[in-house]
């Protein structure tokens, strides 16, 4: 038995618009970059871009990697896939780096600034899309580039970590985490100023809240009416 019809009518009016509004925000009709895309996949491509933006450390890790010039370094770099075993080492050779190579193995030395700085030339490229450049420099697709790059400074990174040159793996690390798994992530996506967006993110927050809240209450509206209480 409905203790409250009005109520109970009200909140149940107020659930039904809730799916409906739900459907239309997963239906396929915001604007995306190639097709329609519901806003869900709109919102986070917005978000993503925004973020890609002020990810942006290229520039401080080139200056500290330019502090890092006359630093000479050697490691043997472990190679899984042994057709990729070229490419690497030629990506290698253009940073700069001398290279040996072995079946499954590459021993590498070479000047570390100057290497570095060479891998942010690349990351560079690739945070901005540029996947034509890279292909020209070393034929392969700039994610893979990255792939490349990332595993080339875990391999450094450990090395100047065994020998407590604590200040060079700190910024190899930082070049790795900050620069090149940045660029790996975000290759593809188009950055964006917060400012550009700042009415969208803003009606963002608050109609997730105003969404949020509209399901709360249709709930309880719904079971007041019903007739069900909370009592202390």
């Amino acid at each position: 038995m409905i203790a409250n019809k009005k109520e109970f009518g009200g909140g149940l009016v107020m659930m039904l618009g809730f799916w409906i509004v739900f459907a239309i925000l997963l239906s396929p009709i915001f604007p995306g970059q190639e097709k329609k895309v519901n806003m869900l996949d709109y919102m986070d491509s917005m978000y993503n871009s925004i973020s890609k933006k002020s990810a942006y450390y290229i520039p401080d890790m080139v200056k500290k990697a330019d502090k890092l010039k006359g630093e000479s370094f050697s490691v043997t770099i472990k190679i899984e896939d042994k057709k990729s075993t070229p490419r690497i080492a030629s990506m290698l050779r253009t940073s700069g780096a001398t290279v040996a190579e072995g079946d499954s193995e590459l021993k590498v030395s070479g000047d570390l600034g100057t290497v570095l700085i060479a891998a942010m030339v690349d990351t560079e490229l690739a945070y901005a899309n540029n996947g034509e450049a890279l292909m020209a420099r070393h034929g392969a697709e700039a994610k893979q580039v990255m792939f490349d790059w990332h595993n080339t400074l875990s391999t450094m990174e450990k090395s100047f970590t065994k020998q407590e040159k604590f200040t060079q793996s700190t910024t190899i690390y930082q070049a790795k985490t900050k620069a090149v798994e940045t660029a790996y992530n975000y290759y593809g996506i188009e950055a964006q100023s917060i400012k550009d967006k700042a009415v969208l993110v803003i009606a963002s927050l608050v109609g997730y809240v105003i969404y949020t809240m509209w399901f709360g209450f249709s709930i309880l509206f719904m079971f007041e009416g019903w007739g069900l209480k909370l009592e202390h």
